[in-house]
């Protein structure tokens, strides 16, 4: 039998991931892990679920280590015998059918190789009492600017740098043939680009699995996100050095307009002024 495991990462947000618990609960196929890796957060709440259980890991002084993070959360879904991993933001909410949609995808002889990639729809702010589960997919349309189709269907091939590691899947082999997440990429932006970037290098597709929905919870965003302007230049840095082209673009033009950086004719790379 398929061993399914799933992993996320929590640095506060308890409120989004109280729901994203409740949300696995009603999964048709329930994960056979749960695997929540709480970063320099020693109050996330313990959960009554049998399969959920927290892995701590220490903050890093430069900010969020997330791809050590997610590392981790693999490391500990393989080490219980994992398939199958799937791997979801804290905000994210999956669909009764998200964890069965990826497990069947990974059992295909066509798929299996690849990186499951699902829709992900973005909430609008919830109604005072909280989003309804039973009708949050009523709620919002898959974001517009990633490949969504319906379920039952699947998209597979394209632009790897439509890979998003909001909501994804990949199987054990497929995660080992990668080498998981760069863990020179440290706090925001950049490593799932990274990600993805060496997929391609070792001709891994993408398939998004239109059966495996998940829903973006709403909260409030920073655009362009200034308050990461040192990792996403740091983290920018290191991707061009290693694939020879800029990750983040829009945000790295947003920051030049605003003369928050420059592109040194001396360096070749984004300086902070």
């Amino acid at each position: 039998m398929t061993r399914v495991a799933i992993v996320t990462v929590v640095h506060g947000r308890h409120a989004h991931l109280a729901l994203q618990r409740r949300a696995v609960a009603l999964s048709v196929r329930q994960p056979d892990d749960y695997i929540v890796v709480a970063v320099d957060d020693e109050s996330v709440p313990d959960a009554a679920h049998v399969r959920d259980r927290i892995v701590h890991i220490p903050a890093h002084p430069l900010g969020l280590p997330i791809a050590a993070a997610r590392n981790a959360g693999a490391e500990a879904a393989l080490a219980a015998g994992a398939d199958v991993i799937v791997f979801l933001d804290v905000d994210c909410v999956p669909g009764p059918e998200l964890v069965g949609a990826y497990e069947a995808a990974a059992a295909s002889v066509e798929l299996r190789d690849d990186i499951l990639c699902g829709p992900v729809a973005y909430l609008p702010p919830s109604p005072p009492d909280g989003y309804d589960l039973a009708s949050i997919a009523t709620l919002a349309a898959p974001h517009s600017a990633r490949p969504a189709p319906q379920p039952g269907q699947v998209m597979r091939g394209g632009d790897h740098d439509l890979f998003w590691s909001l909501s994804f899947a990949v199987t054990a082999a497929t995660w080992s043939r990668i080498g998981g997440f760069d863990e020179a990429y440290v706090g925001y932006g950049g490593e799932d680009t990274d990600f993805a970037a060496s997929a391609a290098e070792k001709s891994i597709e993408l398939a998004w699995i239109g059966a495996a929905r998940a829903y973006h919870q709403h909260h409030a965003v920073e655009s362009p996100p200034v308050s990461h302007l040192d990792d996403i230049v740091r983290n920018a840095a290191l991707f061009h050095e290693r694939w020879h082209r800029w990750p983040m673009v829009g945000w790295l033009t947003a920051f030049d307009d605003a003369g928050l950086i420059s592109l040194s004719p001396v360096s070749g790379v984004y300086e902070k002024l």
